[in-house]
Order: structure tokens, then C-alpha cells, then sequence
């Protein structure tokens, strides 16, 4: 009996040192794998379909926006471009200066602009839930508006690792809201928001097929 428990010792002993060098090889391995160089043609194939199914549904959420906040918004041909929030960059730029920019600059700031449009999207969803509670078909929009916004957020940030580029960190770019506004306030925030949001969609469909072109599949 002693004889075969010592046998079974020394062969789960030789039978360890057979598995050591395996495990350590795995140890070994499993970091090189995960840290594998990722290919930014994928990601910057699916933000750019991405933002171009955003694109075809931005003037249908102004236009239903407007709608809901009675005259003046929903007069015909309404448009008021004066009306900005210091709490949102405007999408507006030179197309000189935009082509100047680099890679690492073009992607920041669209990544800034879509993480400030998620915040103000979802308080122009609480602001409509206490001024058109009845409207499910606009608070629905702009859910489904701020979730597209987070997605082409999440793919951005994948394509600048890919690119070897530093992700900004993220900010609260709403600060102090001031939630005495009154209705109209909070209805001109609301057309603001959803107006840029459609240009820095369009602005983010040129930014990435310029990527596109630069890094194809």
C-alpha cells in the first residue's frame, strides 16, 4: 500500500512538472493576444454606416420636434441659425479648415460634440416629458436619437485606439442647468440641440469617409 501511494506521488509530481511550463506558456501568451494591433478599416466601416442611418433620420426628428412646440417653431419655413448654446460647439467650419485638420484632431472634436449632444439630448427628453407628456412618437425619437449618438460615440473611441490616438476623457458639458427656464427657454435649447444634431451628423458622415478613403478594408 505504501509503495503504490509513494508511485502515485512521484507521478502526479512528474505529471505537474509536465503542466508547469504549459501554464506558464499560456501566461505568457494571453497578454500578446489581447494587446494585438486592431485594424481601424472595421470600426470606421461601422461608425460610417452608423452615421449615415443617422443622417436619414435627423430632419425627420427636427421637423417632429418643432412641431410639438406650437407657433413660432411650427410655422412653416420656421429656421432661426442666430440661436446657439455656449454649452454645445457649433458643427459650422470653414471647409479650410476643416481639411487642415488631422486625423487625431477631425475625431476629437467630433467625439467631443456627440458626448455633449448625449447629455443635451437627454435633457431635451426630461424637458418635453414635462412640456408635451402626450407625445410619444417625439420623446421616442429623441431616445432612439441620443442612443445613436452614444453608439457612434463608442465606435469613434474604438477607432482612435485603432489609430494609436488618445481618447479625451469625458466632461460634463452641461455644467449648471438652469431649470427655472422658462417653457420657451426650454423649447429653444430643444430646437438648438436637435438642429446641430443633424449637422454634426452630416459633419461626421464627410469626417468619416475621408477615413474611409484614407484606410479602406
Amino acid at each position: 500500500m505504501i509503495q503504490r501511494l509513494q508511485r502515485g506521488r512521484r507521478e502526479g509530481e512528474s505529471m505537474s512538472c509536465l503542466l508547469a511550463p504549459l501554464c506558464l506558456l499560456n501566461l505568457l501568451l494571453s497578454p500578446l493576444s489581447l494587446g494585438a494591433p486592431i485594424s481601424p478599416a472595421e470600426p470606421i466601416s461601422q461608425a460610417y454606416s452608423l452615421a449615415l442611418y443617422m443622417q436619414r433620420n435627423t430632419s425627420t426628428l427636427l421637423q417632429t420636434y418643432l412641431q410639438y412646440q406650437g407657433s413660432p417653431f411650427s410655422d412653416p419655413g420656421f429656421s432661426a441659425p442666430e440661436l446657439q448654446l455656449s454649452s454645445l460647439p457649433p458643427a459650422a467650419i470653414s471647409f479650410k479648415t476643416w481639411h487642415a485638420l488631422d486625423d487625431g484632431e477631425r475625431l476629437g472634436r467630433a467625439q467631443g460634440a456627440f458626448l455633449a449632444l448625449t447629455q443635451h439630448l437627454q435633457l431635451v427628453g426630461d424637458d418635453q416629458s414635462d412640456l408635451n407628456p402626450g407625445s410619444p412618437i417625439l420623446l421616442a425619437q429623441l431616445g432612439a436619437a441620443r442612443l445613436r449618438a452614444q453608439g457612434l460615440l463608442g465606435n469613434m473611441a474604438t477607432i482612435m485606439t485603432a489609430l494609436g490616438l488618445p481618447i479625451p476623457p469625458e466632461e460634463d458639458t452641461l455644467g449648471f442647468v438652469p431649470f427655472g427656464a422658462s417653457a420657451f427657454e426650454r423649447k429653444c435649447r430643444g430646437y438648438i440641440v436637435t438642429r446641430e444634431y443633424g449637422h454634426w451628423t452630416d459633419r461626421a458622415v464627410r469626417d468619416l469617409a475621408l477615413l474611409k478613403a484614407k484606410y479602406p478594408g
